[in-house]
């Protein structure tokens, strides 16, 4: 059985939700407006805002930084957007922020969907949309193949991919390694080797799923196109055309376009996710 310590600040309306977390896990307990669940080795820290159908939050910075306070560097903050009609679910990933997992050879995409899943989960919400940025991009193709009943539909911005540039991912990688080693004295060289493969090693283009496994996703899927080094173009077009219910936004980051592109993610996800 999967093991997991949960730690969640809510704005309002955290009684019932608390008394939900004391119902389904032995041990929870409450310090303050701070939700602490007991679930063995693994942490998670989220926040959620307004309220609303649920749209979770899978935030960009890679493996390093895909935690809550990278939006505000983002070129639109969905928090700030989504928040007056939506209950916004924000996560550190774990091993970012205070979220924190041991490191195993086991590790891969699956083990992110599970906490993110751990989190809806927790949070009693069993459908839900995705807004997810850069390896937000790849955590919402694992949901969609791995859950594809739990999400209602998922915006995709600028997705990370496979395009002649792996060395770009194993930099990334073994930069985040550097940062948190200290951290994990459990984790041997065997355990660093399985997770990058696990994560980045395959040769599927937006590496958590096959990429002949797109077009059996039936869920709506808007694609806001990436374009640089991380976020190659192929990437995005690949689950724009392959997945049949995908619709691909090419400009969405310059003050020319921005607004046209915020109006359709809000008319996208009001549609559907209700």
């Amino acid at each position: 059985m999967s093991v997991r310590r949960l730690v969640h600040r809510q704005t309002s309306g955290e009684s019932s939700r608390v008394t939900r977390i004391a119902i389904a896990v032995t041990g929870a307990t409450t310090v303050g407006d701070v939700a602490m669940i007991e679930h063995g080795p693994t942490s998670l820290h989220f926040e959620t805002w307004g309220s609303g159908p649920p749209v979770l939050l899978l935030a960009p910075g890679g493996l390093r930084a895909s935690r809550i306070a990278t939006w505000s560097a983002a070129p639109w903050s969905p928090i700030d957007a989504l928040a007056d009609r939506f209950t916004v679910v924000g996560m550190d990933q774990r091993n970012t922020g205070p979220s924190f997992a041991p490191i195993t050879a086991a590790d891969g995409w699956p083990s992110y969907a599970a906490d993110q899943l751990a989190v809806m989960d927790h949070l009693g919400f069993e459908r839900f949309g995705v807004v997810g940025m850069c390896i937000g991009g790849a955590f919402i193709v694992e949901l969609l193949t791995e859950a594809p009943t739990r999400v209602a539909a998922a915006v995709a911005m600028q997705p990370v991919g496979l395009d002649a540039n792996r060395d770009a991912f194993r930099e990334m990688f073994d930069a985040w390694r550097s940062e948190i080693s200290e951290a994990h004295p459990e984790a041997g060289e065997d355990d660093w080797d399985g997770c990058w493969s696990n994560m980045f090693g395959g040769d599927d283009v937006l590496f958590s799923a096959p990429d002949d496994a797109l077009a059996s996703v039936p869920t709506p899927i808007l694609v806001l196109q990436g374009a640089d080094r991380y976020h190659p173009t192929s990437a995005s077009r690949l689950l724009a055309e392959a997945a049949p219910a995908a619709t691909l936004i090419e400009h969405w980051k310059d003050p020319d376009h921005a607004p046209a592109a915020r109006a359709a993610v809000d008319e996208f996800l009001d549609a559907h996710v209700t």
